[in-house]
């Protein structure tokens, strides 16, 4: 007898999920006009899709940095959720936990570095730093690496860059890019 399994990288409802991050994630990365402001911090985000609400044994509560879920409480909220996720790029830090399911995690976490469990030593092998990452983008690609987790989504405030991760490679895309021919300038 075979054991009941789903593949979550391949799944479709979960890959709207992922889709779903990455252009609300490009959206705000868009709609700021800051960022070639000298010493300007721009909005910054970093989701994490997980296929196990036990992700507390590789991540730790950011003090009182929540998500706002008596205004969103999902990803399939549409205007909610992107209106919730322009507020939080700017006014709190930490990782959103994202379940495949679509619903977001009150809780803002900071997802701790690979090796610090048994058995994750092997991970890191799986992962591989770009020259254009920094310390958001390096731990969103540690942890998507994790067996738990299906992918990570950033936008760096530094540059509006918005950053895909799965099982330790990267698509990534500057903002000057997103959007491709659709974009209007």
């Amino acid at each position: 007898m075979s054991r009941l399994t789903i593949e979550y990288g391949a799944h479709e409802r979960v890959s709207e999920v992922v889709d779903r991050l990455t252009y609300c994630a490009e959206h705000i990365s868009v709609a700021f006009d800051g960022w070639e402001e000298p010493h300007v911090k721009g909005p910054g985000l970093y989701f994490a899709v997980v296929a196990d609400r036990g992700y507390g044994a590789y991540a730790d509560a950011m003090g009182d940095n929540r998500w706002p879920r008596e205004d969103c409480a999902s990803v399939f909220d549409e205007d909610a959720f992107v209106d919730a996720a322009g507020t939080v790029s700017v006014e709190r830090d930490g990782g959103i936990v994202v379940a495949v399911d679509g619903e977001v995690e009150e809780q803002m976490v900071r997802f701790r570095d690979l090796g610090t469990r048994s058995g994750e030593s092997m991970l890191v092998d799986d992962v591989s730093y770009e020259p254009w990452m920094g310390s958001r983008h390096m731990s969103a690609i540690e942890t998507s690496v994790r067996p738990e987790v299906v992918a990570t989504v950033t936008l760096s405030e530094e540059t509006g860059r918005v950053s895909v991760f799965r099982d330790g490679d990267a698509t990534s895309m500057r903002r000057n890019e997103i959007g491709g021919e659709w974009r209007a300038e």
